[in-house]
């Protein structure tokens, strides 16, 4: 396990390195400038739809669907984050207790 630690950081100081060696004019380039923008949004909402709708290696809709729903009606509402937590905390719970799982 701590192998794979390891190789992991020293992998990730090797591309913070690469990332630091790149030209600034590639960096100013338009097209990366919104891929470079993009791309953190992308890869955090595959995150967010893979801890909601999967269970192992198998499909499921839940209370996590439902605590999703009531973050994202808080967020459109321009709630603090704080409160866009423990609203969907409190959503999952709710409808984990009045509808069991």
């Amino acid at each position: 396990m701590w192998t794979a630690v390891i190789v992991s950081g020293i992998g990730c100081y090797l591309l913070k390195i690469a990332g630091m060696s790149v030209p600034p004019k590639i960096l100013q380039n338009p097209l990366v400038e919104r891929v470079a923008d993009l791309l953190p949004v992308a890869l955090l909402s595959a995150l967010i739809a893979v801890q909601v709708f999967a269970s192992g290696h198998e499909l499921v809709v839940d209370a996590r669907l439902v605590g999703l729903g009531v973050a994202v009606g808080a967020l459109l509402l321009r709630a603090p984050f704080l409160v866009v937590v423990i609203a969907a905390a409190g959503a999952a719970a709710l409808t984990r207790l009045w509808f069991g799982g």
